[in-house]
């Protein structure tokens, strides 16, 4: 057995050696169970919620589209640090099994489902060459008397050991004590656990009949045997979505009585777009971009998206860099070097706006033809590096010294 293989498997990440043959065992990787109302609430049952499932994956899939690169500053300029080992683990892929992209999108579910990310670092020479992601589930970190962290990780197959700040790289959302970051599910239980119910509700709603139920009714006394008949029969033929509009016979002077509600009196709709509302608000996650478009028009969605970019990704992204800063570099290569996710692509406007945009910044020498044609992902031309200053702008006009000259 290798290395690699012995270390995955000790990590419980080697899936062959240690399958997830149920959906208990990955409920058991993202947390333990939070009962509401007679309801477990866990990661993976939240996610059965379309609003969490949607926002997660909004967030996950969002930063996991942004390239991070290592960047080297050298006074004023900044440069991709291609040369360096932690370059190509932010860029291209963090380890032998996993993208970049998916690598990024598996931190964002930890830290929406569970508040943390963890992951082995694996050194050579000094520098890390790999990270190896671990179930949050099993990490407890501790701070300890002389100010300094270890976690405890419960290894498949091999005990708990404890480990240190050197060999785990953490990643923690908003925190009340500075180590372990808050976890949305939990805080959240009674929130996703209503939205839940109504899911449910809607289902059992449809399930029995596409309408509100109503009452048999009759002045006569019916036997048992005649009561169990009918049951069964009405059971059978007068429930469910393929029973609806069928007629019914009935006999021994009963009557049909609908008891029938308006959803909008019962005001389901309204609570479960109430809680489709709420969820989003928990993940900062517009509404239109998990499909509710009831407050969207064509002047505000631009707008709501730049807002999306600003106060629901950057905060991840910065987070994520500040930690990629301490925790993956050295004390010496801190000083300068720096990671950064280029989120240009999400701000980007329609066509016509982004053209008229370079066409300032070209024209009061903020861009050169050569930087737009890069943002356009457009090979550059000969020429085009020149940054154009207006001539009313400079210090030095051609033609002053003529000028004083002549008079």
């Amino acid at each position: 057995m290798s290395f690699k293989t012995k270390l995955m498997d000790v990590l419980g990440l080697n899936m062959k050696s240690n399958p997830i043959s149920s959906p208990d065992d990955l409920a058991k990787m993202f947390g333990a169970n939070a009962v509401v109302g007679g309801r477990s609430v866990t990661p993976l049952t939240a996610m059965q919620l379309s609003t969490v499932f949607t926002c997660v994956r909004v967030l996950s899939e969002s930063i996991g589209m942004l390239p991070c690169r290592l960047y080297k500053k050298n006074g004023r300029n900044k440069e991709p640090a291609e040369n360096h080992k932690l370059h190509d683990l932010l860029y291209v892929a963090p380890n032998d099994y996993m993208t970049a992209q998916e690598f990024w999108e598996l931190l964002m579910v930890c830290l929406c489902l569970r508040g943390n990310f963890y992951a082995y670092k694996v050194y050579a020479l000094g520098n890390v060459v790999e990270l190896l992601p671990i179930d949050p589930a099993s990490v407890t970190p501790k701070l300890k008397d002389d100010w300094t962290v270890e976690y405890s990780v419960n290894f498949k197959g091999d005990g708990t050991r404890v480990l240190s700040q050197d060999e785990i790289w953490h990643v923690r959302l908003f925190t009340l004590d500075g180590l372990l970051g808050l976890n949305p599910i939990t805080y959240a239980r009674k929130c996703i656990g209503l939205g839940m119910d109504t899911e449910d509700h809607g289902a059992n709603l449809f399930k029995n009949g596409a309408v509100t139920s109503g009452v048999l009714e009759t002045d006569e006394q019916l036997s048992d045997a005649a009561f169990s008949r009918l049951k069964e029969e009405f059971t059978e033929n007068h429930t469910g979505l393929a029973n609806v509009y069928k007629p019914m016979i009935l006999e021994q002077g009963l009557k049909w009585k609908p008891t029938a509600l308006n959803l909008e009196d019962s005001q389901f709709l309204e609570t479960r777009q109430y809680q489709a509302t709420e969820i989003c608000g928990l993940f900062r996650v517009p509404p239109h971009l998990v499909a509710n478009m009831e407050k969207m028009t064509l002047n505000n969605i631009e707008h709501m998206g730049m807002s999306f970019v600003n106060y629901s990704l950057v905060p991840y992204m910065t987070r994520i860099e500040s930690r990629i800063k301490v925790g993956l570099l050295s004390e010496k290569d801190r000083k300068n070097h720096y990671a950064k996710f280029n989120a240009g692509a999400l701000l980007r406007g329609d066509l016509k706006g982004r053209y008229e945009s370079y066409g300032k910044g070209i024209q009061w020498g903020i861009l050169s033809p050569n930087d737009c044609r890069e943002l356009e992902d457009l090979n550059p031309r000969e020429g085009g590096d020149i940054y154009l200053t207006p001539l009313n702008m400079t210090t030095k006009p051609e033609g002053d010294g003529d000028a004083t000259k002549a008079s």
